[in-house]
């Protein structure tokens, strides 16, 4: 109902209670000229409209993330709820979202591959915004691409990460059939003409939709199976070329090769008897001798033996304080792992009765205290498996280079506590009893160096041991708890990888690897493309058929490769000139052959006889450097005036067939001497066999020209022969 009242102009304001609509009302007069005035109730103004805006990428690759933000207007209650298809804070099957706004996609590309991201306002949960998210593939990341096959037909297999079903190989511009393996690896297979003087070519890995995009780029390296790519693997894959084995690697390939090797059951040696051959009742060393040296001339597992050589190298005993038949069982331990995972490998040595008398975790009790001193566990196995094994002393980055602190120091990789804790972790163990069981004292005098040492749990220390990266070995577990778990924390520490696969590729390929090599190597080590770490077979692999490792197969030029240490210097000599052992001295007794035990004393002037190291740092260090120079080369560590002249004298009486025992034939009848009458001939036969075909121009001149005035076939072989072995360029394995 509407008042009238009458109001004089302009000055006067009045306030009317309406009581039957039970509101407040305001009146004011009107301006002009007194009169009267309708009033009605006001109205209430309208509220401001809330809204949430979302805003960010509106694509993410799976592997990573994508931060997206809400705007909420018109209320003082910012706060909101993430949806990701209508499902609070999202799911496994379509991402999930953080309550800040962070998106995570789920493993895989979900189907449709956009989700709908909402923020819903908790002041109005009525009133929500959204957001259009599309997941793409991820980007592949290329780390390795071998190469196997013969011209022009060739498998790759591709490592790296981040790889999904549908991915292919991409050479040369085209898109190869591919075949997934895992995240981890693709195999394809690809009808190749390499361009003229080219050895490499670009690989890339792509993706598929959604999202496609290719990986970064690497350089693959297609091995010829030529005399020369098959002399220099078998060179640093064997203990010396043959002309027979060369020619096999030509006939299957490079790759061929290695799987074959793979497939070669272990030749092990004979365990030495008690009482031992007539020949060792002094001292049973030389029957150890005679083996090895059988063992790794004439096996036909060369692959093998050449890298069970290499971790004896790294895993050192010695027979200056290890009984003989102790290192005949190391031996077979190595041959037996060299192609399984480097854990067994680890766990194998560490419980070999060889490496437990020779850095003392045999007999190592439980600290205690005696005469009113407090002992300690040895401290011996546990530090040298981390130092020289396994770790090294500092930090290392995945390509083997040192981590440096902020003040440019290198970071150590463990602290005495630590090696304390590993010490006690190891305390308990002592010789099995005769058939492998646990003895019932400790220490058990019964020396059985054959089988795995055994442990007694009253010797072992059952307090908790804080080990690398503070990881915990609890309170009460037993010796076998305490060694598993000790073993695995060091196998899975990352320097592992680089640490292990540098000083691999040291001993078969070359001194001074770049860090891009130790690298390419160490992820192998990480990862088999299976998700298998340690993977031996796959490491040896990658090491052998990597582009820094076949690069000299084309290129004599390239850099690289080592000197050419004593026992491999010598072996090399002899399986090139198709030795053949005559002794009949010992009846050719496959453990006590006087002839192959006495080998190692030729290779004892030169500083190095198999297993008899002076200190667990191995004949030579990895880190030697050659005095003067900043070049890391090993084995230079043995080399010196001396021992290069020693070496003339050894190739002297191989070549004139005066190693006791032994014939090198290279008389005018032997296949050597039949191809004399053409000195070229013959000096190209014996580059194949010693240089890979790659002697130099120069080289092959000088000899041709100082063995053609030769009439004696016999004598020229041996001149010939004798020039080519004593030539730097034959020292250095390249």
């Amino acid at each position: 109902m509407a008042t009238h009242v009458e109001h004089p102009p302009c000055t006067r304001k009045h306030r009317y209670v309406f009581a039957a609509t039970a509101f407040l009302a305001f009146q004011v007069a009107g301006c002009s000229g007194g009169g009267n005035t309708t009033t009605s109730p006001p109205s209430t103004p309208p509220q401001p409209v809330i809204t949430v805006t979302v805003t960010g990428g509106s694509q993410v690759r799976l592997g990573s993330t994508v931060q997206l933000s809400a705007t909420v207007a018109n209320t003082s209650n910012t706060t909101v709820t993430w949806e990701v298809n209508g499902v609070a804070a999202g799911s496994a099957a379509t991402g999930t979202i953080s309550s800040t706004g962070l998106y995570t996609p789920p493993s895989k590309v979900p189907s449709p591959n956009t989700v709908i991201i909402t923020a819903v306002s908790q002041a109005n949960t009525a009133v929500s915004g959204s957001l259009a998210e599309a997941v793409l593939n991820p980007i592949p990341v290329l780390n390795s691409a071998t190469v196997t096959g013969v011209s022009p037909n060739y498998t790759l297999t591709v490592i790296g990460t981040d790889f999904v079903s549908g991915a292919q190989v991409e050479l040369q511009g085209n898109l190869l059939p591919t075949t997934f393996v895992s995240a981890t690896q693709l195999t394809a297979t690809a009808s190749v003409t390499l361009p003229a003087g080219a050895t490499t070519l670009p690989v890339t890995v792509v993706n598929p939709d959604p999202g496609s995009v290719s990986s970064n780029s690497f350089n693959a390296q297609f091995t010829q199976a030529t005399a020369t790519a098959a002399a220099r693997l078998l060179d640093q894959a064997t203990f010396g070329p043959t002309t027979a084995d060369i020619q096999n690697v030509e006939n299957i390939g490079l790759a061929a090769y290695l799987n074959q090797q793979f497939q070669t059951p272990p030749t092990t040696l004979a365990l030495i008897s008690n009482p031992p051959p007539t020949a060792c009742t002094k001292t049973t060393v030389p029957c150890l001798q005679s083996e090895w040296w059988q063992a790794t001339l004439t096996a036909p597992d060369q692959l093998r033996q050449r890298v069970a050589f290499a971790l004896s190298e790294m895993f050192v005993i010695s027979t200056d304080t290890d009984n003989a038949r102790a290192v005949v069982a190391f031996q077979n331990t190595l041959a037996n792992d060299a192609f399984t995972n480097f854990s067994t490998i680890m766990n194998d040595v560490t419980l070999s009765p060889g490496m437990g008398a020779y850095l003392n975790m045999l007999n190592s009790n439980k600290p205690g205290t005696v005469n009113g001193v407090t002992q300690i566990a040895n401290e011996n196995y546990a530090r040298e498996l981390m130092q020289l094994f396994t770790l090294g002393l500092n930090l290392l980055n995945t390509d083997g280079t040192p981590q440096l602190d902020g003040s440019g120091n290198p970071i150590p990789t463990y602290t005495q506590a630590q090696v304390q804790a590993f010490a006690r972790a190891y305390t308990g163990w002592t010789y099995a009893t005769s058939t492998g069981g646990s003895p019932t004292k400790f220490p058990n005098g019964a020396a059985n160096y054959i089988m795995p040492m055994a442990a007694v749990e009253s010797a072992h220390d059952t307090g908790a041991k804080i080990l690398l990266d503070g990881a915990t070995l609890p309170t009460g577990q037993t010796a076998q708890q305490d060694l598993d778990g000790a073993l695995k924390n060091i196998f899975n520490h990352p320097n592992v990888g680089p640490f292990v696969c540098r000083q691999l590729i040291q001993h078969l390929v070359a001194s001074n690897p770049s860090p891009a090599y130790v690298a390419r190597v160490a992820a192998v080590f990480a990862n088999n493309g299976n998700g298998v770490r340690g993977d031996m077979q796959a490491v040896i692999t990658a090491i052998l058929m990597d582009q820094e490792a076949r690069a000299g197969d084309t290129d004599p030029t390239v850099e690289g490769g080592h000197l050419r240490e004593p026992v491999l210097w010598l072996t090399d000599l002899l399986r090139g000139l198709g030795f053949t052992n005559n002794d009949t001295v010992a009846g050719n007794d496959v453990v006590a052959n006087a002839s192959f035990s006495t080998l190692g004393n030729y290779t004892f002037t030169l500083g190095q006889k198999p297993y008899a190291s002076a200190s667990v740092f191995n004949f030579f260090p990895p880190e030697y450097v050659v005095p003067g120079t900043t070049t890391n080369a090993p084995e230079f560590g043995l080399e010196n005036t001396a021992s290069a002249i020693l070496r003339l004298s050894l190739a002297n009486s191989v070549v004139y067939n005066r190693i006791s025992g032994f014939n090198v034939d290279l008389s005018a009848t032997s296949p050597l001497g039949v191809i004399a009458s053409n000195p070229g001939n013959l000096v190209d036969t014996l580059g194949t066999l010693f240089l890979h075909s790659q002697m130099s121009s120069d080289m092959r001149s000088a000899i041709v020209n100082n063995i053609t005035p030769l009439t004696d076939m016999g004598e020229r072989v041996r001149v010939a022969t004798y020039l080519v072995v004593t030539s730097t360029q034959y020292k250095i394995e390249h």
